[in-house]
């Protein structure tokens, strides 16, 4: 791995705007949540009780923008490489969130998918999302999070396209990255996730299977974002679509003696 997180972290603090899918393989990146104390409690404890679409990486302190336990040197106001800040339901761009940071801001790292490219390109998995650039697909299906701490919302689902003849050891290889949402909820028909119609996702690009390829369906994130909104916060702070914060944790598979 050529490119570490620190290294993403300093580029996006230099002004690097791009996706980091693909980029810093083998290190876990995880979504960013940035709301007030006295909602942080409540909503962590809505990710502990949805561990698989939410996983949990690190709570900050009130007024700390470091998450020392996800890097060196890491600060969430500058190494991401975009924001969201969300008021009263509209969700505008942000390249930092220098003047938005408050005394009582408490920032929230949960696992991203894009941690569990390494190991897949490892086992020599093919990735039509990477080739593209893309994030992929994301729909907010019929499956209803555990509510917890005052938050409650569907479960976001994830899609990716591979080969059918792949899929049995992208399950098997996800199942052990917890931190990166771990096995696959669904694979194939979109209409047991209540999703009608492929081309129109609720976030991110449509990737249409292939022939001989199958979509495969994981918990994201985004699962925090419909919770967030179903709560009707009047203002917070996320990572923008695909830029996501990218940490000097791992994502390794276990070590089998």
């Amino acid at each position: 791995m050529s490119e570490t997180g620190r290294d993403l972290r300093l580029a996006a603090r230099a002004g690097f705007a791009g996706r980091t899918v693909g980029r810093a393989r083998g290190c876990v990146h995880a979504n960013l949540v940035v709301l007030p104390a006295a909602q942080a409690s409540g909503f962590a404890a809505f990710c502990t009780a949805n561990p698989v679409a939410c996983p949990l990486l690190a709570v900050g302190a009130p007024g700390d923008p470091r998450l020392p336990g996800l890097g060196e040197d890491l600060d969430v106001r500058t190494d991401l490489p975009g924001y969201l800040r969300h008021r009263d339901g509209q969700a505008t761009p942000a390249a930092d969130l220098l003047a938005y940071w408050q005394a009582d801001s408490v920032a929230i790292a949960i696992g991203c998918w894009f941690g569990a490219e390494a190991a897949l390109a490892a086992a020599g998995i093919r990735m039509r999302h990477v080739e593209l650039g893309l994030q992929g697909p994301l729909f907010r299906s019929n499956r209803m999070a555990s509510p917890a701490g005052g938050f409650a919302g569907p479960v976001v689902v994830s899609a990716r396209p591979f080969a059918a003849a792949d899929v049995p050891r992208v399950a098997a290889i996800t199942a052990l990255l917890p931190r990166s949402h771990g096995a696959p909820l669904h694979q194939g028909d979109p209409a047991a996730l209540g999703i009608a119609d492929l081309a129109r996702p609720d976030w991110g690009e449509p990737i249409p299977p292939e022939a001989g390829e199958v979509l495969v369906y994981w918990g994201c994130g985004l699962t925090a974002l419909a919770a967030l909104e179903a709560a009707g916060l009047s203002a917070f702070a996320t990572h923008a679509p695909g830029c996501m914060l990218v940490t000097d944790l791992p994502e390794e598979l276990p070590r089998w003696p």
